[in-house]
């Protein structure tokens, strides 16, 4: 089945590919040389000379370690749909304050937000879901992050689970400190690998930090990192995987691969458009998924039967409380134009025969 949804995604068949080599000692030197190798790229990729990581877990995983490693009392969560809210609880959950910034779901986290609640709360991180999945809509994170760097002693922590490898990123020079990502997103490589930086910033806060925990302890990270080696067991097929990935994306190049993206985009929300809704704020519609407002109260679950049948391919309901109010088609990874042309008419003519 080929998946339409906001991950995970359709896997390229030389990803499948890579996926089914025999592993290797995961401390061997063989194992090294292919960290390292991927790491280098994924430092291109990223835009960034600080640390990156690979973790055996999902993006939430990582969530969990941005909250016990780079916060020390009180973050401020920018809330703007189902993740973004997800989020604080975790940030909750693993005993630091949070102070809430909240939007309708739909809108954005605007810089003059941030900085309003950076004015009003004193807090020493800020955690941002780049681009909302639940909701479609993508933050200005470059923006947001002019705003953080006045305040020297404050982290900016990023959720870019369904941006990165997808969207402009540029982490060093926007003064990132952390930034996680899943790959099962943009990467289209099945799940359960996350992808995250960390900045000198952010590590020296770690080191400041008791009780970090064990499987997400950054500094452990850093310590296995300086070995070409991950903490604990890796995830080596997706790993596999993702040596093959980097070596796409560097092959097609980062702007080319921006601009498919946005060409994709930019068609989807066209039909759209001219058939219903795009639920996110103009001007801040995401380029790796789109979320539709279903203004003609379609059965997406009647669609989806027809989908399957007819082409052996799915798209995705609307998430949490907007599950029949929207819907969402994913247009990330190895994705092409004519993939979303064919399926923008096979979805004409399933809601026609609904």
């Amino acid at each position: 089945m080929k998946l339409f949804i906001p991950g995970p995604i359709w896997v390229h068949p030389d990803v499948l590919k890579a996926m089914a080599a025999q592993p290797v000692g995961h401390r061997s030197k063989d194992y090294s040389a292919l960290h390292a190798r991927i790491i280098g790229k994924l430092k291109r990729i990223l835009g960034t000379e600080q640390n990156v990581f690979l973790g055996t877990c999902s993006g939430s995983g990582i969530w969990e370690l941005a909250a016990r490693n780079c916060v020390r009392e009180r973050a401020l969560v920018c809330m703007c749909g189902a993740f973004s809210d997800k989020w604080a609880d975790v940030v909750r959950s693993n005993g630091k304050d949070v102070v809430e910034l909240k939007v309708e779901w739909g809108q954005p986290i605007t810089p003059e937000l941030v900085d309003k609640a950076l004015a009003a709360n004193k807090v020493d991180a800020v955690m941002v879901v780049r681009n909302e999945t639940s909701t479609g809509v993508t933050n200005p994170l470059k923006e947001i992050a002019e705003v953080v760097r006045r305040r020297p002693d404050t982290l900016l922590v990023v959720d870019d689970v369904s941006g990165m490898a997808g969207l402009p990123l540029e982490v060093d020079a926007w003064g990132l400190d952390m930034v996680l990502a899943s790959s099962q997103k943009a990467f289209g490589i099945p799940p359960g690998l996350a992808v995250f930086t960390a900045s000198q910033r952010a590590v020296e806060r770690a080191k400041t930090i008791k009780n970090r925990g064990y499987y997400f302890d950054l500094m452990e990270y850093v310590k296995q990192g300086e070995k070409d080696q991950t903490p604990s067991t890796p995830a080596e097929p997706q790993i596999y995987a993702l040596d093959v990935v980097t070596d796409r994306i560097l092959a097609e190049g980062m702007p080319a691969r921006l601009a498919r993206h946005h060409r994709m985009a930019e068609m989807t929300r066209a039909w759209a458009r001219e058939r219903f809704a795009v639920f996110a704020a103009k001007g801040y519609e995401s380029d790796t998924l789109t979320c539709i407002t279903n203004t003609k109260n379609v059965d997406i679950s009647a669609v989806n039967k027809k989908l399957r049948a007819a082409h052996d391919c799915v798209i995705s309901d609307g998430y949490g409380k907007l599950k029949g109010a929207t819907f969402r088609i994913a247009h990330m990874g190895d994705m092409q134009e004519q993939d979303i042309r064919e399926l923008l008419g096979w979805i004409d003519e399933a809601m026609a025969a609904c």
